[in-house]
Formats: structure tokens, sequence, C-alpha cells
């Protein structure tokens, strides 16, 4: 298991196993603007929405990403657990949709979004 070296997620008191991914849903679920700076409310009806969050923990068998990235996952397949206070995001390696990874930084031409 790798987990953050961030002192909040310091020893949490779980190991992944296999290809887990255990991940902090990062806040974002009232208003929201448009591109075009059009406020949205948090009651605005929306199809099905991807959300964002940023990896704590992964098992041995994780290939594809690392703790740090911010990954791309379906909030409604999704397995809540609360360690300590903290509500994380369970879920299978294969459950992801993209990463959005610092890794590239150094590709000029790379918007860093694996999809």
């Amino acid at each position: 298991m790798r987990v953050s070296s961030n002192s909040e997620h310091d020893k949490l008191p779980i190991r992944m196993l296999h290809d887990r991914v255990l991940v902090r849903h990062e806040a974002g679920e009232g208003e929201r603007r448009s591109g075009g700076g059009i406020l949205i409310p948090a009651t605005a009806a929306v199809g099905r929405r991807l959300a964002w969050a940023e990896v704590v923990a992964v098992g041995q068998s994780v290939r594809t990403v690392e703790v740090g990235d911010r990954v791309l996952y379906d909030p409604e397949d999704r397995a809540e657990v609360e360690v300590r206070g903290v509500a994380y995001v369970l879920m299978r390696e294969r459950d992801l949709h993209a990463v959005a990874s610092e890794r590239l930084k150094g590709s000029d031409d790379s918007t860093g979004l694996y999809l």
C-alpha cells in the first residue's frame, strides 16, 4: 500500500488490497458556475455527472494511478467508508474513468489528463 505523505492521511488505519483505490471526494456539491460565468444552483437537474477525487491510498496491484493523483469517477457507483471521521470512497482501479496527473508537467503539449 502506498499512502499519501500529507499529514492528514498519514497513519491511516487501513491497508488497501489488490486493485483497490481509496479516494477523498473533492468538495463542490453546491452551486457551481458555467464556463460563461452563469451561476448554476445545486438543485438544478443534471444528467449523469462524474466527480473528481484525490487518491489517498492504493493497493499493491494498482498500476495506473499513484497517491496524490486526481481521478474522475462515477459518484453513483461508489462505496463510502469513514475513517477517523473523514469520508472516503473505496473503488476498484477499473472503475476510474480518467487521471489528471501532475506527473506530466515536463510536457508542453500535454493536458495532464489520461482518458
